[in-house]
């Protein structure tokens, strides 16, 4: 496809003007580093690998719609970028009708300004976009598996062990096909959407029994603890937030001042900093 040689270069241009630091990147700056971000660096953030953004870069591969969202998220394009990528890579007769994937200004400048507060974007899906540093500290960084692992449901059913214990696992269960099947309804023409959809309704007969059966269920504020590998199990309050418009979702862990979780916290605060600076 002619328009796909065409991304190629936009792809190298836009990775070319953000630095390591401008996007929160493991790797660290190094002084004989050459500007911009390495594909390496790009390709980590997007949840892909090296090898294919060099074959994207060069036009010889056919990106889906939802890895150029991750794409456009990792190198921060603007609105009018993403669709002029998603234009280039065939996507342009389901813009109107993809569900929002794009993280918005104001949110990402959440993220940056609650750095004690583990805190995850997901879209309405719930596949996970962005988290901040405490969140990863927190429940680990599955960036490198990309692809469906990144979704909460998917995980939920098909993935490795969480991190969380859902003290109400039956109505946790309910309420995340229940915001499925509200997003499947409003996105209906959304590819990625209605194949994960298939996918999990054919594979898992619980899924399909949720689904069928129009079980319903909403998220709210509830105390989870987590497993953590080294600190142990933490009591934590779980929030979620609907950004209304961009139809994104915030989870927000928080503990109270003064209690033993909130100790932990900062602990894992400390562990993490210490990580991203070591290399």
């Amino acid at each position: 496809m002619e328009s796909l040689l065409e991304l190629g270069p936009l792809l190298r241009a836009w990775r070319g003007r953000l630095q390591p630091a401008d996007v929160g990147s493991p790797f660290g700056n190094r002084s004989t580093r050459t500007a911009g971000l390495r594909r390496e660096e790009v390709a980590w953030l997007a949840g892909v690998s090296p090898d294919y953004v060099k074959r994207l870069e060069q036009g010889r591969a056919h990106p889906s719609a939802s890895v150029v969202h991750a794409l456009a998220r990792a190198l921060r394009l603007s609105d009018s970028e993403t669709a002029t990528a998603l234009r280039l890579a065939g996507h342009a007769s389901d813009l109107r009708t993809l569900m929002p994937r794009r993280i918005t200004p104001s949110v990402r400048r959440l993220l940056d300004r609650l750095p004690e507060t583990p805190v995850a974007v997901f879209d309405a899906a719930w596949t996970r976009l962005e988290q901040n540093p405490l969140w990863t500290a927190l429940m680990g960084d599955h960036r490198d598996s990309g692809g469906r692992e990144e979704n909460l449901v998917w995980r939920h059913f098909f993935g490795s062990p969480a991190r969380v214990r859902h003290p109400q696992l039956e109505k946790y269960r309910g309420a995340l096909v229940a915001d499925l099947r509200g997003v499947h309804a409003r996105y209906p023409a959304d590819p990625d959407l209605a194949a994960l959809v298939s996918a999990l309704r054919s594979r898992s007969e619980e899924f399909a029994r949720l689904w069928d059966t129009a079980t319903i269920g909403e998220h709210g504020n509830e105390r989870k603890t987590i497993d953590h590998p080294e600190i142990g199990a933490i009591e934590l309050d779980c929030d979620v937030v609907t950004i209304h418009g961009a139809d994104l979702r915030l989870i927000i862990f928080t503990a109270a001042p003064g209690t033993t979780a909130a100790d932990q916290l900062q602990l894992l605060r400390v562990l993490g900093s210490e990580r991203v600076s070591a290399p």
